[in-house]
This record gives C-alpha cells, structure tokens and sequence, in this order.
C-alpha cells in the first residue's frame, strides 16, 4: 500500500513538474525575445528562442508610446479600484454574515444572481449609463460601475461567519458601535480574506481592456492594457516593443502575489466554505 502511494505521489510530481515547465516557457520566450530585435524574433530558420541581443526595445517604449504613462495610469487605476473593493464588499459581508433584519437572505440572493449574468449582457446599458452621465472620457466611468463586487461580498461573508458572535457581543456590551466592532475587529481578521480578493481585484481591474477601450479616448488618460495595441502598426508589429512593454506589465501582478501569497491561500481557503 504504502509502495503505490510512493508511486503514486512521484507520477503526481513529474505531471505538476510538467504542467509549471508548459507553463512557464511561453513567459521565457516572450522575455528572451524582449531583448530581441524584430528580425531576430520573426526569423523563420532560428531556434525556439531568439538571441537575446539589445535593450533598445525598452527603450523605445517609453520614446514612442510614452509607457511610463500607461503604466502609472493603470497602477493608479488598479489600486482605487482595488481598495473601493475591498472595503465594499468587507462591509456588506459583514451586514450579511452578522446581522439580523427581514429579508436577509433573500437579499443576499440576489447580489449572488448577479454574477450569473454575463458583464457584456451589461455593456450596452452601462454605456448608455455613462453617456446620459456625462462620463465618457473620464475615471468616474472606471471607477464608479465597479464599486460593488459580487464575488467580494460571498467570499467575506463566508470568512465573517466563522467569527465568533460572541466576540462581537463582547464588544457591544463593552459600548462598541457596529462601526467601530467592523474596524476593530472584523477588518483585523479577515486579513488572509482581503489579501485574496486584493489580488484577483487588482488583475482583473490590471488586465481589463475593453471596458477602458470604451469609456475612454484621451491617449493621455488610456490604461496599458489598451495602450498595447499601439504596436500593432498598418504594415507590421513591433514585437520586440510589444514582448518589453508586456514584461514589465505583469511585474506587479507577480509583485502582489509573491507579498501575499500564504494570504492568499489562505484567504481562497476560507472565502470557499463556511
């Protein structure tokens, strides 16, 4: 028994180690071929990958696509978003999880039927939303349809539950407002629970394109996702531009979850059940 466990446990290795190797390759080329030129990357007889050879490519991001700006533009973008969030949904899964009033439950299934409907069933209406507004070309279009989010509110309420209720009863005895108990003492707890739903707010918000493609058109105030395709040219691509400016795009994304990685399993954990 123990020997098909041994057996069992090393075919599971070789198939995970397989799975990173298929993972990770495709990011190797893309870096590799960052510090290419074009000619080299495109060159029909060259090996798997290209010769790394130059750092002209980074370069020539910032002079011709002005990619500093992109990028603080989306890290800005990112964060607000990131941390309106977190805060929203924290507080609403704490209304759900310990409080009491008629209608609770049904309530809370209806913000859980929201994330049934596909988000571009919603294009269309929030567009129209956004025009009557006024927001066209602005942050507020980003930053305001995303203020509430779904999947934030489940996974709080499932960590918010599993405290104690006498602890929080203990608080109000000793005179804490609800406000103060949710600052002091749920925020405080459900650290493994934000720094999970932080990092998949902050990719998806990080890699969201057709949104920001919409709302706006001032090239000034454009995120990086949709700055990218400035290297698709009419009569070619920059590939080596593209591979630079790609690269440095997932170095925060890689940044958040390497700082929070043991909170965020944790937090994943404990958002999935009750």
């Amino acid at each position: 028994m123990k020997t098909r466990r041994k057996i069992g446990s090393v075919i599971l290795t070789i198939l995970l180690f397989v799975v990173a190797f298929v993972t990770v390759v495709p990011f190797i080329w893309m870096l590799l071929s960052s510090f290419a030129p074009n000619s080299e990357i495109v060159k029909v007889a060259g090996g798997l990958f290209p010769a790394p050879s130059t750092v002209g490519n980074y370069v020539g991001i910032q002079q011709k696509f002005d990619f500093l700006r992109l990028f603080a533009n989306s890290l800005f973008i990112a964060t607000v978003k990131t941390v309106i969030v977190i805060y929203t949904s924290a507080a609403l899964g704490f209304v759900f999880a310990k409080m009491r009033f008629r209608g609770r439950n049904l309530l809370f299934g209806v913000v859980m039927s929201t994330m049934m409907v596909p988000w571009a069933v919603t294009i269309i209406p929030q567009y129209e939303m956004m025009t009557q507004f006024g927001w066209l070309d602005t942050y507020t279009s980003l930053i305001v349809p995303s203020l509430i989010s779904a999947f934030g509110i489940f996974m709080f309420r499932q960590s918010i539950s599993v405290i104690p209720d006498e602890l929080i009863e203990a608080a109000k005895l000793d005179g804490a407002s609800d406000t103060r108990i949710f600052h002091r003492i749920i925020l405080p707890m459900s650290h493994n629970t934000i720094a999970a739903l932080a990092i998949f707010t902050f990719l998806w918000n990080w890699e969201d394109y057709l949104w920001p493609f919409l709302m706006i058109t001032d090239e000034k105030k454009q995120l990086l996702a949709v700055g990218l395709k400035l290297f698709n040219g009419q009569y070619g691509t920059d590939y080596g531009g593209l591979f630079a400016a790609t690269s440095l795009a997932i170095v925060p994304v890689i940044i958040i979850y390497l700082i929070f990685q043991k909170q965020f399993i944790a937090g994943v954990a404990a958002g999935s059940g009750k």
